[in-house]
């Protein structure tokens, strides 16, 4: 399939870019003709690729801030500059609240909104030295917009992430754009590990107005617009990429007796 948006010449870094949504968004840029950097703790089990390009894979940890910065530093020095950052990486256990204790839902915290944080801000000292600056997505989660038991740091730091973005989108206009995407549920080689068999998958997807999960193509498609000219005017912005949410559980009450 022909790119329709192309980012030929353009460098993106997708953390968390190797498996799941990430790897998803991943093929999407190189589809469009990105030269694309993942990067993550662990190497995975093969390279990403597609459309004949192969995504190059750098081991760091997002927590700490040195390696982050010195990440970023090697990516404009191999690759001549940074267009695009798509702070991917993240997640989550199910945990009750009561259940696990402040450290632990800290460390969720400490993945799901500082390292992204801190991607950002070296991201950031690469795209304003350079002529036309650059463009950060965030990958948020609708988890972020309403109660979210069992997940309930992981929202919270989602919510921040909203947040976040808008206030980074103010104060680096006009070099560098700041974009969310609110994701719902999307299906992954993980998805058996929520969901159940292909009968559960299919009963959730149900629940989804468009009646299935996304496709982490689908994911990479939205990525690869706010990354592009296309959404030139596009900062501080919250995509909805959720099929059309959750249908409100009273209609399903109200018509259960009919």
């Amino acid at each position: 399939m022909a790119a329709v948006i192309d980012l030929s010449e353009r460098v993106a870094v997708v953390t968390g870019g190797t498996r799941g949504v990430g790897a998803g968004i991943t093929r999407a840029f190189l589809e469009a003709g990105a030269q694309v950097v993942t990067c993550a703790r662990r190497a995975p089990d093969k390279p990403i690729a597609a459309a004949g390009r192969t995504a190059r894979f750098l081991p760091v940890d997002l927590r700490d801030p040195e390696a982050v910065s010195g990440f970023f530093e090697q990516v404009r020095s191999e690759c001549g500059r940074l267009d695009t950052l798509v702070n991917n990486a993240g997640g989550g256990p199910f945990r009750m609240l009561g259940d696990g204790g402040a450290e632990r839902h800290a460390r969720v915290v400490e993945l799901n909104l500082l390292a992204p944080l801190t991607a950002s801000l070296a991201a950031y000292e690469v795209m304003r030295r350079q002529s036309g600056g650059g463009s950060i997505v965030m990958i948020g989660s609708v988890s972020g917009t309403r109660p979210s038991p069992g997940s309930a740091a992981y929202g919270a730091a989602k919510a921040g992430l909203e947040n976040l973005a808008r206030s980074m989108a103010v104060e680096w206009a006009p070099l560098v754009r700041v974009n969310t995407l609110v994701l719902g549920m999307v299906r992954t080689e993980l998805s058996h590990l929520h969901y159940g068999d292909e009968d559960g998958i299919a009963a959730v997807g149900r629940t989804v107005p468009l009646g299935r999960l996304a496709d982490p193509a689908e994911v990479g498609d939205a990525c690869v617009f706010l990354a592009s000219d296309r959404a030139a005017y596009i900062s501080g912005a919250s995509l909805l990429v959720h099929g059309g949410g959750e249908r409100p559980a009273f209609l399903d009450a109200a018509t259960a007796n009919k």
